[in-house]
């Protein structure tokens, strides 16, 4: 009788993969390195605020710390928009205060009418970010240097048509005391406001042609020009964007305040937003970078300024920590891309 041998089956296809890490690694990928950095960033900053301070996260101070951030959120949002189509807006605080002072003096000069107010100050926020593209665009200069111009000299036309003061009372009227005041299902209208623009902006940058065609100007724009994209026209519109933003900032500024603030409700917004958009991860010499990263870093240097003012720091340590944070962001951004150094042999 033949022997008969024993066929064993052999398993053909590997085992399954384990879930539960491909899932983590699809979220990560979906969140970002970078988001990711940044959110342990945050958890690390309330962490050590919390300890030190009892009161850091009671619901009445993280109100506090929403509503704080929606002016300089505001241009930090737009500021990304600038950033990743190549350019840079140093002027955006500037613009926030002339239109601050634009929509108190036009509500006192109405009557006390808070919609002519407010579109006077968007108008008027259009026609500054439309000088700043102008400025770039047929005057061939280099983007931070004409912002840089308009940051004196918006802020010198704030001074000039206020006289160097804070302008009219808003706050006995229905529409400020809102702005300022109201909620939208529980949250502050600013906080909605900053959300609203937030997400339009993010609309804007992922889901549209427009948005594809700053991301390519940014990241070349050479290539961007032989494409066919109206490179100049796509400037001077993002600038007026910033304008109009940097308008509904200044608002907002007149509201919390109660009048129109020319110089001090505004100083040194340019600064946060440009460091909020650095560390959200735009690249400053443009071509990348996202709303959500913007968000975070806003919501960050918020709970970083407050925490610092609950347990009594020195206010001016703030800019110290802006600064630092913007270097760190700049290096870090260095380093991942791998450039040459200034200065530095290759």
């Amino acid at each position: 009788m033949t022997d008969q041998q024993l066929s064993i089956p052999v398993e053909t296809t590997a085992p399954s993969v384990s879930a539960p890490g491909a899932a983590t690694r699809r979220l990560v990928q979906a969140i970002g390195t970078g988001n990711l950095s940044l959110i342990g960033a945050l958890a690390v900053v309330v962490a050590i605020f919390a300890w030190l301070n009892d009161g850091y996260l009671d619901p009445a101070n993280l109100a506090g710390i929403g509503e704080a951030v929606t002016v300089f959120g505001l241009l930090a949002v737009v500021q990304t928009v600038v950033i990743i189509c190549g350019a840079l807006d140093i002027s955006v605080g500037s613009q926030a205060g002339v239109a601050s002072v634009i929509s108190a003096m036009a509500f006192t000069a109405t009557s006390d009418n808070a919609w002519l107010g407010i579109l006077a100050a968007i108008g008027v926020g259009l026609v500054l970010g439309a000088i700043n593209g102008l400025i770039i665009v047929y005057g061939r200069v280099n983007p931070v240097i004409a912002t840089l111009a308009t940051l004196a000299a918006f802020k010198g036309l704030a001074q000039l048509i206020s006289g160097g003061k804070a302008q009219g009372f808003v706050l006995g009227d229905d529409v400020f005391i809102f702005i300022a005041r109201g909620k939208i299902l529980g949250l502050p209208v600013p906080v909605v406001i900053l959300a609203v623009v937030a997400i339009g902006m993010h609309v804007l940058l992922k889901y549209t042609d427009i948005g594809r065609n700053i991301y390519a100007i940014g990241g070349n724009d050479t290539a961007a020009r032989l494409s066919g994209i109206n490179i100049n026209k796509y400037l001077i519109a993002v600038f007026v964007l910033a304008g109009a933003v940097a308008a509904i900032a200044g608002i907002i500024l007149t509201a919390r305040t109660g009048s129109g603030q020319p110089v001090s409700g505004s100083e040194g917004l340019e600064l946060k937003a440009i460091t909020a958009a650095a560390l959200g991860g735009c690249a400053l010499k443009g071509g990348k970078g996202t709303i959500g990263g913007t968000l975070l870093a806003v919501v960050l240097l918020g709970a970083l300024d407050n925490g610092l003012n609950v347990v009594g720091v020195n206010t001016f340590w703030q800019n110290v920590a802006q600064g630092s944070l913007l270097v760190a962001a700049v290096v870090i951004q260095q380093r991942r891309s791998g450039e040459r150094a200034v200065g530095l042999p290759t």
